[in-house]
């Protein structure tokens, strides 16, 4: 039997078939609970394009199948419950370079990233600041 899927994981299936509204995502994935992998004490995240991605899933499911490729072996993989706004306004600017979020990336069709912008992270270490600022006329 398939497991419903997760508020977030519809907005992001909606998102990825060229449907409905961004800042629904972006707001939906700020109210969800993330389930995100713990390794050597910290939160599990993978670097690619300059970029620290923080890694969250939306449910256990999702979570195993990652682990099956990156998990302890035959040992559940040991997670923690984070809301995304906490992940998003707390973790990602305690990291001290560019980071963001990335959602599902065990599931090919469902993953999304929630890059470390205006409006999804806070203003201060987000990478397109110095962009915002000069289109607004204060910069």
């Amino acid at each position: 039997m398939e497991q419903p899927r997760t508020a977030l994981a519809e907005r992001i299936a909606e998102r990825r078939a060229g449907v409905g509204d961004p800042r629904a995502l972006v707001g939906e994935m700020r109210r969800s609970v993330l389930l995100v992998p713990v390794s050597d004490g910290g939160l599990w995240s993978a670097r690619s394009g300059g970029v620290r991605w923080v890694c969250g899933f939306t449910d256990e499911a999702v979570l195993a199948r990652f682990a099956v490729h990156h998990g302890p072996g035959d040992r559940p993989m040991d997670h923690a419950a984070l809301l995304g706004a906490r992940i998003v306004d707390e973790i990602v600017p305690s990291l001290g370079e560019p980071a963001g979020l990335a959602v599902d990336i065990a599931t090919d069709d469902g993953s999304t990233f929630f890059p470390p912008v205006t409006g999804i992270v806070p203003d201060g270490v987000a990478v397109d600041r110095d962009v915002q600022a000069e289109g607004d006329g204060r910069g």
